[in-house]
């Protein structure tokens, strides 16, 4: 059912058949985009996006912050330009309170302000929107959906790429983010989950009841990944390559959820068997220096190379240097990473706690608190070219059939059950 603002400044209905004679419309509620991403989040709401905007759908995606995104397949709006008509957005995530302004100074802001602030402002433009349906992502987004909700009484989904605990590594974490969640799905119309992993982490933490949750698995599509360039960013690491050394790569935040010491622990063992063997830890985060002392005092330190956040050619090639990719998660709503490392070639070792394990069953899989099987698995994989060569085949041939089309689909029928009034 759409709402419109009338003359008269009264919000009124607008029947089923009227609403046929033209593209549904979306309220997309979001936190990122690339290329102004800080992680995992931005890059599925903007495939996500991309193959929504396909079908017969108007798609208006409200941001707090504005930038140039070199998006043409739907409307990108600013909820607040405050000055961040200036800003150009760098790590807006959930343990992040660091802007970096266009002149390259960085000013620091609470996140919670933030988020409280993008929840005012989004109730105050949607006074000049018109739309059928809300689609909202993440905690930071929720309550402004609430508000949306109480204003114009239409459907709200709530899409969760994460909760609080899989952020704090299975604890509780931030009180306030729990209540925001806790409240905003109880509110919700229909909640998506990107995995089972989450569906379950959902109903446990909150009591949300199983059939109010779907899950629909983030993906992939082939023709996202640019292609490799013949000469590698990583020179001194081809070189060793060259020389018989095999490399190991991670990639992502270095936060607590990312379970990065246990990889360590497991590298030191690895480094003990395999001494010609190099870790690559691509990312940024609260844990960076504790990660760099661990390294220092596992004695492992010349093996483990650490290179800060990457995007482009050095992300790219970071994937594709690898012998193995690893990703040790303590709990990960899904994880695309393993993914983009399958795109560039490279064999994924992921934890059983995490929501990418449930699509690719080519993935060498571990506990994540097992370092001493981790290590086993690593060892295996860069100890045995054939091993390798016959992972990475086998979960290609998985990775040829994903698309982020097959989850449009699914959320299309989200929204038309609700608009329909049929009962989910």
């Amino acid at each position: 059912m759409l709402f419109k603002l009338t003359k008269n400044y009264r919000y009124t209905k607008i029947n089923i058949s009227e609403r046929q004679k033209r593209v549904m419309k979306v309220l997309m509620l979001g936190w990122e985009l690339p290329p102004h991403n800080s992680g995992g989040l931005g890059t599925a709401c903007y495939q996500l996006c991309k193959s929504l905007s396909k079908k017969d759908l108007d798609i208006d995606f409200v941001l707090p912050y504005k930038a140039d995104h070199g998006i043409d397949f739907m409307r990108i709006s600013a909820a607040h330009p405050q000055g961040v008509t200036e800003v150009i957005r760098s790590g807006i995530a959930y343990d992040s309170y660091k802007y970096i302004l266009a002149d390259g100074t960085e000013e620091y802001l609470d996140i919670y302000a933030q988020q409280e602030l993008y929840e005012h402002a989004v109730a105050r433009i949607v006074d000049e929107k018109e739309f059928d349906i809300v689609h909202a992502h993440d905690w930071l987004t929720f309550r402004a959906a609430l508000r949306v909700k109480e204003k114009r009484g239409c459907p709200i989904i709530l899409h969760v790429h994460s909760i609080e605990s899989d952020r704090a590594g299975n604890s509780q974490g931030n009180p306030l983010v729990h209540e925001i969640e806790d409240v905003s799905m109880h509110l919700a119309d229909r909640i998506i989950a990107v995995s089972a992993h989450t569906k379950r982490s959902i109903m446990r933490d909150y009591d949300i009841p199983a059939d109010k949750i779907e899950v629909i698995h983030n993906s992939i599509d082939r023709d996202h990944l640019e292609p490799l360039e013949a000469d590698n960013a990583y020179r001194y690491l081809d070189a060793m390559k060259n020389l018989g050394y095999r490399v190991v790569v991670n990639v992502g935040r270095l936060t607590v959820q990312k379970g990065l010491p246990n990889l360590l622990y497991a590298a030191k063992e690895v480094i003990e068997r395999c001494p010609k063997t190099f870790f690559l830890i691509v990312g940024s985060g609260e844990q960076y220096y504790e990660l760099l002392t661990l390294a220092a005092e596992l004695g492992i330190g010349q093996n483990v190379l650490f290179t800060d956040f990457q995007r482009g050619k050095r992300l790219r090639d970071a994937f594709a240097i690898g012998d193995l990719f690893v990703m040790p998660s303590v709990s990960e709503p899904f994880g695309l990473t393993p993914l983009e490392a399958i795109g560039y070639g490279t064999p994924s070792l992921v934890s059983h706690q995490s929501g990418v394990s449930e699509v690719i069953k080519n993935f060498l899989k571990v506990d994540f608190w097992d370092i001493h099987e981790m290590a086993n698995q690593i060892t295996a994989v860069i100890a045995n070219d054939e091993l390798r060569d016959e992972l990475l085949k086998n979960a290609l041939a998985e990775y040829q059939h994903l698309s982020w089309d097959d989850a449009s689909n699914r959320i299309m029928n989200v929204y038309n059950r609700h608009l329909s009034g049929v009962n989910p």
